[in-house]
């Protein structure tokens, strides 16, 4: 009997299936998502309104195709591929990538655009009034008020420094911002010197 035992015992250990240990497969990679791969710098201007002129480039998400740099036309068009002409000028890059992005999505089922301006043709400010150089200035960069003047020359003798004005366009409307001189020179009230913004008119009573 005992030998019976062993037999059945012996045969049900080798029917039984062998454990298998196996090593947990690495974790895979997670793709960079959409605004990951396409984020860009902030822009230094972020009320810029496009002009004619302009370039700009078109960055579609996983679409080189569709990513063009191009110029805005005398129209304030550009031509985008599958979309054919947009109107660019008068509008903000966000304003502009929005749309795109919205017209896209017939042809792509997860449409990513970002658009920068990577020539600003337009971007200028104008000094008016008593300085030594009144007339019309690239901002190739961030610019202030102090360095504006500076640019123009500095004031002529008979100018009315605590009476500054900067008049600036809106979307829809302009604003007048007063700039005192002598309170800046005296090191008080410097949030006055702000960064001139393309359109900017400095009027030196």
């Amino acid at each position: 009997m005992g030998s019976i035992l062993a037999l059945v015992a012996c045969l049900a250990s080798a029917a039984a299936p062998a454990e298998v240990h196996s090593t947990p497969a690495p974790a895979a990679k997670t793709a960079p998502s959409p605004q990951a791969a396409t984020e860009s710098a902030p822009s230094p201007f972020p009320d810029y309104l496009i002009a004619p002129g302009d370039v700009l480039r078109i960055a579609v998400w996983r679409e080189p195709e569709l990513s063009v740099e191009t110029s805005v036309r005398l129209d304030g068009r550009i031509t985008v591929p599958l979309l054919g002409d947009l109107m660019a000028a008068g509008r903000s890059p966000n304003d502009l990538a929005a749309e795109i992005q919205s017209k896209l999505s017939r042809f792509l089922e997860v449409p990513q655009v970002t658009l920068a301006v990577s020539q600003t043709v337009s971007a200028r400010f104008y000094m008016l009034g008593e300085v030594a150089k009144p007339g019309v200035y690239p901002i190739p960069s961030r610019v202030t008020i102090l360095q504006a003047l500076a640019l123009a020359g500095g004031f002529r003798e008979f100018a009315k420094k605590e009476s500054l004005l900067i008049i600036r366009q809106k979307a829809d409307h302009q604003i007048a911002i007063p700039f005192n001189f002598k309170d800046v020179e005296a090191g008080v009230k410097l949030d006055q010197n702000i960064f001139v913004e393309p359109g900017d008119t400095i009027v030196v009573p």
